[in-house]
C-alpha cells in the first residue's frame, strides 16, 4: 500500500510539473549582414595592394617612395565604394533573406533547400537594385588606375563619384547594367546564402560537427566555391557593361553583347577569370559568414540568450 501511494504521488508530481519552455526563435537585427560584409570588405580589400604592387619592382629610394604612396592611395580610395556597396547591397539581401527565413521556419523545422533558394532569389534581386549605383561606382574606381591618364575619372571617394556620375551622365547612369547586375545578385545570393545554410546543416547533422568556427569556415569555403562557379558568366558581362563609356554602350543590347562576346571569344568566356574570381570571392565569403556568426554570437551573449541548437 505504501509503495502504491508513493507511486501515485510521484505520478501526480510529474503531471503537475511545468512543461519545458518552447525554444524561442532569435530575431537578429536587419543590418547584421551588411555590417559583416563591411568588416569582410575591410579585411579583404587591402589584399589588392599586394597584388597591385607585385607587378612593380620598387627600389626603396626617396623618389620611389612617392610612387609607392600613390599606388597605396589607388588601392585604398576604392575602399569607400566597396563599403558603400556592402552597406546597400549586402544589407538588403542579407536582411531580407534572414527575415524571410525567420518567418518561414521554426527551431524544429528549418526550411528546405528549394525554400532557401526561393527566398535567396527574391532578396538577391532587391539587393541588386539597391546596390547598383555603388556597384557601378566600385567597378569604375577599381578599373580607373588601368586607364590612360586622360581617360581617368579620378573620383576622390564614393560620394564624389555618385555626384559626378549624376552630373555628367545623368541619374540613369547610376542604374547602368541594373538587369545583369540584379541577375548576378540573384545567382550570388542563391548560391552563396542558400548553399552556406545547406552546407552548415550537412556539417552539423551528417558529419557530427559542432556549430563552431571550423564548421563556419568549412561551410563558407564551399559556399564561395559554388558562388564563384555560378556567377562567373554574369561577372564577365557585368564588368564589361559597367566599365563601358556612354559611347561604347550606345546601341548595344545585352543580347547583342552576348552574341559579340561568343563570336569573338567562343563559349569559354563564361569561365574566364574563374581562378582570380575565386581568390577574391572565396576569402570574402569566408570572412563575411564568420563575421556574421560572430555578430549573432555576441548578440546572444549581450541579450542573455542561450546558445541555439542549430539546425541551420
Amino acid at each position: 500500500m505504501a509503495s502504491t501511494a508513493k507511486l501515485d504521488m510521484s505520478q501526480s508530481r510529474l503531471a503537475s510539473a511545468p512543461a519545458p519552455a518552447p525554444v524561442k526563435k532569435v530575431h537578429y537585427p536587419f543590418w547584421f549582414g551588411g555590417s559583416a560584409s563591411c568588416f569582410a570588405a575591410a579585411v579583404t580589400h587591402p589584399l589588392d595592394l599586394g597584388k597591385f604592387l607585385s607587378s612593380r619592382a620598387f627600389v626603396w629610394q626617396n623618389e620611389q617612395f612617392v610612387e609607392f604612396a600613390r599606388c597605396c592611395l589607388r588601392v585604398i580610395v576604392p575602399l569607400s565604394a566597396a563599403l558603400l556597396r556592402q552597406i546597400t547591397y549586402s544589407t538588403t539581401r542579407f536582411g531580407i533573406y534572414e527575415e524571410l527565413k525567420s518567418r518561414l521556419s521554426t527551431p524544429d523545422s528549418p526550411p528546405g533547400l528549394l525554400t532557401l533558394v526561393g527566398m535567396a532569389c527574391a532578396s538577391g534581386f532587391l539587393g541588386g537594385i539597391a546596390g547598383n549605383p555603388a556597384d557601378v561606382l566600385n567597378v569604375r574606381m577599381q578599373s580607373d588606375a588601368a586607364l590612360p591618364v586622360e581617360q581617368r575619372r579620378n573620383y576622390r571617394h564614393a560620394f564624389h563619384g555618385l555626384v559626378q556620375m549624376s552630373r555628367t551622365e545623368g541619374p540613369a547612369s547610376l542604374f547602368r547594367g541594373v538587369w545583369p547586375n540584379s541577375t548576378r545578385a540573384v545567382l550570388m545570393t542563391a548560391s552563396q546564402l542558400a548553399s552556406y545554410d545547406t552546407f552548415k546543416r550537412l556539417c552539423i547533422q551528417n558529419f557530427g560537427m559542432s556549430d563552431n568556427l571550423g564548421t563556419h569556415f568549412t561551410a563558407s569555403f564551399m559556399a564561395g566555391f559554388v558562388a564563384t562557379t555560378v556567377c562567373s558568366p554574369v561577372d564577365v558581362i557585368k564588368t564589361r557593361v559597367m566599365s563601358a563609356s556612354p559611347a561604347e554602350s550606345r546601341g548595344h543590347s545585352l543580347l547583342g553583347l552576348l552574341r559579340d562576346i561568343s563570336r569573338k571569344e567562343g563559349f569559354g568566356w563564361a569561365f574566364r577569370g574563374w581562378v582570380p574570381s575565386f581568390i577574391r570571392l572565396g576569402p570574402h565569403t569566408i570572412a563575411t559568414f564568420i563575421f556574421l556568426e560572430e555578430h549573432k554570437k555576441l548578440y546572444r551573449l549581450i541579450k542573455g540568450i542561450p546558445e541555439e541548437k542549430q539546425k541551420a
